[in-house]
């Protein structure tokens, strides 16, 4: 009988559709996300909101977190069928919103609902996964759910470049429409046949996440506008709103960057915040500072995601081959590498002389750097985890993967309002928002050298929140 499962692929009758239209859907929404990197040069340009640019990046990161916990709430009470329903529907209408945005207030909202469907679109695949396929399955379409997301990285940006240089920043928007059609036909029948589990449901943790996201909103509107009085106010009232949501967000002393798991989630957030911020900022120096077309800026920036599906491919064969013991010195040295590759990144912008060749081998070093680190510090992060613990590891993981980068890019962008505020130009802006990702970087690799277990095991839960999962 065992044998017999295990012929059983995730393309098979039983499972083909399901399967196609989970790769799709994350498919899509990647391409969406990575796309937009792109095509935000000239979606700031063409709605006259340069000032606003790093809020079309962090209003969607935030609103994501927004999405992966309440849909996760919420998922076990209403089913799967619902739930997915009601998180395609919010995406959907947020592309739209985007894709006929007359002003950046416009567009910043369709970025809010689109970072809260694909949140809740990520959470509703991943609840179907464990419902749907068995266990000898789950590690094949999750690596199949993972894959999703190189081919996107790969040809998405270009792809973007070149439909903002030659026809238009709204067909980016416009042409997700049908794939998410096609992925909803496919996975919506075996979604109905999932019934909800009744579950209890963490009420004090989606409040805490609601106002985080409201907290960091105050702060990077209020940083945005802290040349007037009325943005310190603001600024000064989302920091505090901010400090007791991400102590129960987060694990135990992770403030102390205590050694062990702490440590490994601060040196994570901070090398992925470096990571998507520059990302989003190389392009804008690109193509206004270094005058790049889209398409070619999109293409430099997937040199840097080719690189790194490479050192994620090498890191998994190293790690096979030492048992896992080398794993703090890949993080230390991936985290190393991208220091170099950010510091290139200014160098390329900041003087004359930095040309596209420069730009590329940036790119190249700064995403085989995370793609040696990414990995790693995952798998050192659930080593960590306590038995029974490796869910709430898992989410701290994916939440400072888009919290992080969601206030990192959120400050680049108060540089740029700054700046145009006291009468700069975008260079400046620019130079002090990669600038910002450089000590980022910088800091995270100092907390690398205590990811390292030390210590005896506790529990990684705020106290408070022990036994309410």
């Amino acid at each position: 009988m065992e044998q017999e499962s295990n012929k059983i692929g995730i393309l098979d009758v039983r499972y083909r559709a399901l399967t196609i239209g989970i790769v799709l859907a994350v498919t899509t929404v990647a391409f969406e996300g990575l796309a937009v990197t792109t095509i935000a040069p000239s979606v700031a340009q063409h709605l006259h909101g340069i000032s606003f640019y790093g809020w079309i990046f962090s209003a969607f990161l935030l609103s994501q977190i927004l999405g992966t916990m309440i849909m996760g709430q919420q998922i076990g009470k209403i089913g799967a069928y619902r739930s997915f329903s009601i998180a395609i529907a919010i995406f959907v209408v947020g592309v739209i919103v985007a894709a006929v945005s007359m002003n950046m207030l416009m567009l910043i909202g369709g970025r809010v609902l689109q970072g809260f469907g694909a949140g809740a679109i990520v959470t509703c695949i991943y609840y179907s996964i464990t419902l749907s396929y068995p266990d000898a399955l789950r590690t094949k379409i999750l690596a199949a759910f993972s894959s999703a997301y190189i081919l996107p990285a790969l040809i998405g940006p270009y792809f973007a470049g070149l439909l903002a240089e030659y026809v238009s920043w709204r067909f980016v928007f416009w042409l997700v429409l049908p794939f998410i059609a096609l992925a909803v036909m496919l996975t919506l029948p075996s979604f109905r046949k999932l019934h909800a589990e009744h579950r209890s449901s963490n009420r004090r943790k989606e409040g805490f996440a609601i106002v985080l996201t409201l907290g960091t909103g105050l702060l990077l509107a209020g940083l945005s506008n802290i040349t007037d009085w009325i943005g310190v106010v603001l600024a000064c009232i989302g920091l505090i709103l901010m400090v007791r949501p991400m102590q129960k967000l987060l694990p135990v002393d992770t403030f102390k960057i205590r050694r062990g798991l702490p440590a490994t989630i601060v040196a994570r957030g901070l090398y992925v915040a470096c990571y998507v911020a520059t990302e989003s900022y190389v392009v804008l120096a690109l193509i206004k500072v270094k005058g790049l077309s889209a398409d070619m800026a999109g293409l430099i920036v997937a040199a840097g995601a080719l690189s790194w599906s490479t050192a994620a491919w090498l890191q998994s064969k190293w790690d096979e081959r030492d048992q896992g013991h080398g794993r703090e010195k890949r993080v230390i040295f991936g985290i190393g590498m991208m220091i170099v590759g950010v510091s290139m990144v200014i160098a390329v912008v900041g003087f004359e002389s930095g040309g596209i060749l420069l730009a590329v081998v940036s790119q190249i070093l700064t995403g085989f750097g995370i793609g040696l680190a990414n990995p790693t510090t995952g798998a050192i992060a659930l080593h960590h985890a306590n038995p029974g613990e490796e869910g709430e590891v898992s989410s701290y993981l994916q939440f400072v993967d888009a919290f992080c980068p969601g206030v990192s890019i959120g400050i680049g962008g108060a540089f740029m309002a700054m700046s145009e505020h006291v009468g700069g130009n975008m260079f400046i802006g620019i130079m002090l928002a990669l600038g910002t990702q450089l000590i980022f970087v910088i800091l995270s690799f100092c907390v690398s050298f205590r990811i390292g277990k030390g210590g005896t095991r506790r529990s990684i839960l705020p106290n408070d929140m022990m036994g309410n999962g």
